[in-house]
């Protein structure tokens, strides 16, 4: 299978992991007979500076005849000062608008092997298998007018949303629900927000769609508590912008660390932005010591969800966890024993564990 990759390294370590998800993608063409061109363009602060925009035509025009984006990470303080419509971050949330990539998809999921570096206790998070679908184009982050008035003395933010964005988001949730467990929690805040209120009638009209599906509904600050005393008990959870944002975020601590975290940013057709969670990390760009395995997994789930290659997915996430079982860390994760290894070693171990196990297979296919 031929697919066209648009790669945003960005800012920061974006470069040093991006180059890692490079070599995954390679092999991974390698091992199951695919070709993937890769096109590299700029965004963010890296933009910024050759462009004169955190988002060029360019970048926009190649990301648009691409079947799938991986980016790295943007921001960093050397472009603090800027005016906020020029900051690097701007890149990121126009591109999303630009493609269209209205839900964001969020999978959170332990590795036993982790499981004590998270602050929680491991009785409470084994088992917790979550995935956050989180509306990515509306909402707060994009309302108009967002301004100061009264001579500074004010300010307003507003939080708009059509029906139809609600619809497709939830729709999306309930699709997902179905092909895990059939149970959806929508968190809202009905209590008080004319928008969730909405969100909430919305959410009723289509269960009946989906009566297979199990509903239920959180206001998102009893969200916010249960995802800490309780987060096994969520399977798929949708939400609009900001509240996502932060509650996807506040879930990470169920890892034991951000740089396990990958991310989808999808529309309905399958064409999807897909990232790691954690941040450029401007202070340790260039020594080495980037933690690359949520950029792999974010490839991943640019396989299972843009390509549709599932065997390819289960590989790789294979190869991250059999990794980590055998004592391979970066300097981020709250290991005491095993091996610590820079972004190039952990990113040949996880080579070798994924290509040990296709030799396997093929193996064995042989005497099927």
């Amino acid at each position: 299978m031929d697919k066209h990759i648009v790669l945003l390294p960005g800012d920061g370590i974006g470069k040093e992991i991006t180059d890692s998800a490079k070599q995954i993608l390679g092999a991974v063409a390698s091992e199951f007979g695919h070709s993937f061109t890769i096109q590299q363009q700029e965004i963010g602060g890296a933009a910024i500076d050759q462009y004169g925009s955190p988002l060029p035509d360019i970048t926009v025009q190649a990301c648009q005849k691409a079947d799938a984006i991986l980016l790295g990470a943007v921001g960093g303080e050397k472009w603090d000062a800027l005016p906020a419509d020029m900051r690097p971050e701007k890149g990121l949330l126009g591109i999303r608008k630009e493609l269209g990539l209205f839900a964001n998809l969020r999978p959170i999921k332990g590795f036993p092997s982790l499981l004590h570096a998270s602050p929680l206790k491991e009785h409470i998070i084994d088992g917790s298998d979550i995935l956050i679908i989180r509306e990515l184009t509306g909402g707060l982050y994009f309302g108009r007018p967002s301004e100061r008035q009264d001579n500074g003395e004010a300010v307003v933010d507003t939080l708009y949303y059509r029906r139809s964005e609600m619809e497709r988001i939830i729709d999306k949730a309930f699709q997902s629900a179905r092909l895990r467990h059939n149970h959806l929690t929508s968190v809202d805040k009905a209590n008080v927000l004319e928008s969730s209120r909405m969100w909430r009638d919305i959410v009723n009209e289509k269960s009946e769609e989906y009566p297979e599906v199990a509903v239920e509904h959180e206001l998102v600050d009893a969200a916010a508590m249960k995802l800490i005393t309780q987060p096994s008990q969520f399977d798929v959870m949708v939400t609009e912008n900001m509240f996502g944002d932060i509650l996807s975020d506040e879930a990470s601590v169920l890892t034991g660390s951000l740089g396990m975290l990958p991310s989808a940013s999808v529309r309905s057709d399958g064409v999807g932005l897909y990232e790691p969670v954690h941040g450029s990390a401007p202070d340790i760009a260039g020594q080495g010591i980037a933690n690359p395995l949520g950029t792999i997994l974010s490839v991943a789930l640019m396989l299972r969800h843009s390509f549709q290659m599932e065997e390819e997915a289960a590989a790789v996430e294979r190869a991250v966890r059999e990794c980590l079982e055998q004592g391979f860390h970066t300097a981020d994760l709250n290991i005491t024993n095993g091996q610590l290894v820079s972004t190039g070693q952990m990113t040949e171990a996880v080579l070798d564990n994924l290509t040990v196990k296709a030799v396997s297979d093929s193996i064995c296919s042989m005497y099927v």
